[in-house]
């Protein structure tokens, strides 16, 4: 998985607006670094470029200026590098609320501090500002103007930041009802599911199982439609079905694979803990549970990167600050799932099972943090490799009972011997999050990563 970095670019849609004549003679005559038309001006010239044109040479014996001249016509006007770069992107500028939409829609069409450089500016930061203030606005037709110096003329550079929309820098970034309540609606539909479970018995303890996951999958529904971990890609779409498979084994997968090694299972499950075939509820209700923590953890990293975007002077000093912010949060919810695990362990008469708990609950999150930000293939693609994962494992068991085949399951049963059925998921999906975290800390830490996904 060492190509996860190149996966995700979620800032690489098209750019608005194509190269057409214009823009390309604006490039051509304004990019500082480019090859200058006309002839050079000689390093001992005391005179040098004015206006921005490079000196016709004299003649040192006649004092006339050399007959031989380019077809070209000479270079218009002064150097304006910036004016190539906003009419390439006119449609990022036009859209954005602020000066870091557009510094995260340029780092996210691949501009560094680096190739801001060329435009006159010391980073991304620094060249958004100036396109935004050249930019104009309702009410101001005429736009702030500019001198060859590469700053708005006339505007302070940290008061052009603090000025810059505070309303709608705050907007969507403080808690609202809706998706604090709807957080919270899977925890308390599949309480009342495993409560049902656990008070009926015979005909009716089916109807109730499959009533309440429908119930609890249309919260869970709702929950991701709203707030902080609502999706905003299509492409959310794709790790459903991973996901529900991830869950069943949870509930399933241990009391299958126990049954595997002994021979077994030789009947369907039974939805108590202590069948032979058992269903584990304390895994479904804590990462049920969970949801509520982790939409407050995602909203927590959001609103302070915005800060952090805000604060910050260039890329580098951004993804330094939003990594041990991004860490944090992962350990914080880390700490909730833990604790939800033991509370629902307690009250369920289960064992907690920390390891398969917790690193389910950690990959699910991860993934969803990562598709909440739109980076969508790298937790497709881990996750389809722990659902294979455990498949294997389960295969390799009944394989195993093949003629010639025994030594198939000698790997499932190395690790059910050292650490039981749930140490199988938990060694699966411990490795999957840690991917997951390593591409998150390389990711999540873009400016382009916490902007509005219509200024990209």
């Amino acid at each position: 998985m060492s190509g996860l970095g190149e996966l995700d670019r979620p800032g690489t849609p098209a750019s608005p607006g194509a190269w057409d004549e214009r823009s390309e003679e604006w490039a051509l005559t304004d990019d500082p670094t480019g090859p200058v038309d006309g002839p050079t001006v000689p390093a001992d010239d005391p005179v040098g470029p004015v206006d921005g044109r490079p000196a016709v040479p004299v003649d040192d014996a006649s004092g006339s200026r050399p007959t031989a001249t380019r077809p070209k016509p000479p270079r218009r006007g002064a150097v304006d590098p910036v004016k190539a770069l906003m009419h390439r992107h006119r449609d990022l500028c036009a859209r954005a609320v602020d000066a870091l939409e557009i510094a995260a829609g340029l780092e996210a069409h691949g501009v560094t501090d680096r190739t801001a450089a060329r435009f006159r500016h010391r980073d991304v930061f620094s060249l958004a500002e100036e396109m935004y203030a050249r930019v104009p606005r309702d009410g101001d037709p005429s736009g702030p103007t500019t001198g060859t110096t590469g700053r708005p003329a006339g505007r302070d550079r940290s008061g052009d930041r603090a000025s810059s929309s505070p309303a709608a820098r705050g907007a969507g970034l403080r808690p609202r009802a809706d998706w604090v309540l709807l957080s919270l609606l899977p925890g308390l539909l599949c309480a009342a599911t495993v409560a049902g479970l656990r008070l009926t018995d015979g005909r009716t303890r089916p109807g109730i199982a499959v009533a309440g996951t429908l119930a609890v999958a249309l919260g869970l529904h709702a929950a991701l439609r709203r707030g902080p971990l609502s999706r905003r890609h299509p492409a959310a779409h794709g790790t459903v079905v991973r996901t529900c498979w991830l869950l069943a084994y949870a509930a399933l997968g241990d009391g299958l694979l126990r049954a595997a090694l002994h021979g077994g299972p030789d009947t369907p499950p039974i939805l108590t803990a202590d069948g032979p075939w058992p269903l584990s509820a304390a895994p479904l209700l804590t990462l049920a549970l969970a949801c509520a923590p982790a939409a407050w953890c995602a909203h927590l990293l959001a609103a302070s990167a915005r800060r952090k975007l805000t604060a910050s002077r260039g890329l580098e000093e951004f993804a330094a600050s939003v990594r041990p912010l991004l860490l944090g949060t992962f350990a914080l919810f880390l700490g909730a799932l833990a604790g939800l695990a033991a509370l629902c362990a307690a009250l369920l008469g289960e064992p907690p099972a920390y390891g398969r708990t917790l690193t389910l609950g950690s990959l699910l999150f991860l993934a969803r943090l990562l598709t909440v930000h739109r980076f969508t293939r790298a937790p497709r693609l881990v996750l389809t490799a722990a659902v294979g994962a455990q498949a294997l494992a389960l295969a390799t068991v009944f394989a195993a009972r093949l003629p010639h085949c025994p030594a198939l399951s000698v790997p499932v049963e190395t690790v059910t011997d050292a650490w039981g059925p749930a140490g199988v998921p938990a060694l699966v999906c411990g490795g999957a999050t840690l991917v997951l975290l390593v591409h998150a800390t390389r990711t999540l830490t873009r400016a382009s990563a916490h902007a509005r996904p219509d200024a990209l």
